[in-house]
């Protein structure tokens, strides 16, 4: 298979340029692609506007893309694990586990942080497998694991999240847009737009690749207000996004409460692998959540205890961070994102 790529430079700043990669140039032969690069790449740099294409476009070969490394934990399940760290410049904003699963059709879970990163997973995908990719799938509303779902929505998905979503990323969308570029740099975030979400989801519902069923379901506000989870029934694989961390310190950024109670509520049957929005994959729900079971408690029972004490919010967020000092090994950012966790946790706490 043959793609094509235009060299896209900001119009701000034209020196700053990078390979975009447009999923509607895909041709099964370079002839193809090439016939039709010129107004594939004039249609997409119109609702671009913001970027220039500095020397035309070029069909290349799938081997040549640059591309996420992925692992196959189960058959027809493939995983790229993200860095277990905060954004940066360095990492390019690829924190954010990645996954797709292959039935007669292809799902994308989670579409990571920049359209570099979602070209990146589009590219890994065609490295195993031809078949159209029907689906992504957002299983919440954070940047990292959305913004490179234009890619997949340009190939032909259908972008799928809960019902929640749609809202909550309009309240950050124009906050994200502004502060993303300035955390991973503005080259690596060339191009990124937010998808509009397709279909929605309210209650568990199934999705099928043909052969092959994924599983929906809603979670009350946890993680965030917009928490789903996908489980593949053929290899009882649970992807539970952000609901489960490994090495990276967990973000509160929904219901403390909730997000322990979820916890709390092992699935019956059990899965047989968990894929965690950060951190390695693993194969007991003990193994996923117990290390997160102890941070949230440790947080919950530091802020009550604050919050007993009488101390007001200034006090109460490093008083929370150093009675958690004992629950800090192997959590990658824990002062920082621990201080966040602290003041959403106190004004949920406050008035219980």
């Amino acid at each position: 298979m043959f793609h094509l790529v235009l060299a896209a430079c900001l119009a701000a700043q034209p020196a700053t340029c990078q390979p975009r990669l447009l999923p509607a140039g895909d041709a099964p032969t370079r002839e193809e692609c090439e016939a039709r690069a010129a107004p594939i790449a004039r249609d997409w740099l119109a609702r671009h506007p913001e970027l220039t294409g500095s020397e035309g476009a070029r069909c290349v070969e799938t081997a040549a893309l640059p591309a996420l490394t992925v692992q196959e934990v189960a058959p027809g399940v493939h995983v790229h694990q993200g860095a277990v760290a905060q954004i940066s410049p360095q990492n390019r904003g690829r924190i954010a586990n990645l996954s797709f699963v292959i039935g007669e059709t292809v799902a994308v879970i989670d579409a990571g942080g920049s359209r570099a990163e979602g070209e990146a997973l589009y590219a890994a995908i065609r490295q195993v497998t031809d078949r159209p990719v029907s689906h992504v799938i957002l299983t919440h509303m954070h940047p990292d694991h959305i913004l490179g779902a234009e890619v997949f929505s340009e190939a032909g998905a259908t972008v799928v999240a809960d019902a929640r979503l749609p809202e909550a990323v309009t309240r950050r969308a124009d906050s994200w847009m502004a502060s993303v570029p300035r955390q991973i740099g503005a080259a690596n975030f060339a191009g990124t737009r937010i998808a509009s979400v397709d279909q929605t989801v309210e209650a568990t519902q199934t999705l099928s690749l043909g052969d092959r069923q994924l599983r929906l379901t809603p979670v009350p506000s946890a993680h965030t207000g917009s928490d789903m989870t996908v489980l593949d029934e053929e290899t009882a694989t649970l992807f539970a996004g952000d609901l489960v961390f490994l090495g990276l310190t967990p973000s509160l950024d929904g219901s403390l409460a909730g997000w322990l109670d979820w916890i709390g509520r092992k699935p019956d049957p059990e899965p047989a692998l968990i894929v965690p929005g950060h951190g390695p994959v693993v194969e007991s729900w003990d193994e996923a959540v117990t290390p997160q079971r102890h941070y949230l408690t440790a947080l919950r029972d530091a802020t009550r205890e604050a919050i007993g004490a009488g101390l007001p919010l200034s006090r109460a967020i490093p008083a929370i961070v150093a009675a958690m000092q004992p629950v800090s090994e192997g959590w990658a950012d824990f002062r920082a994102t621990t201080a966040r966790n602290a003041a959403a946790a106190y004004t949920q706490l406050e008035w219980e």
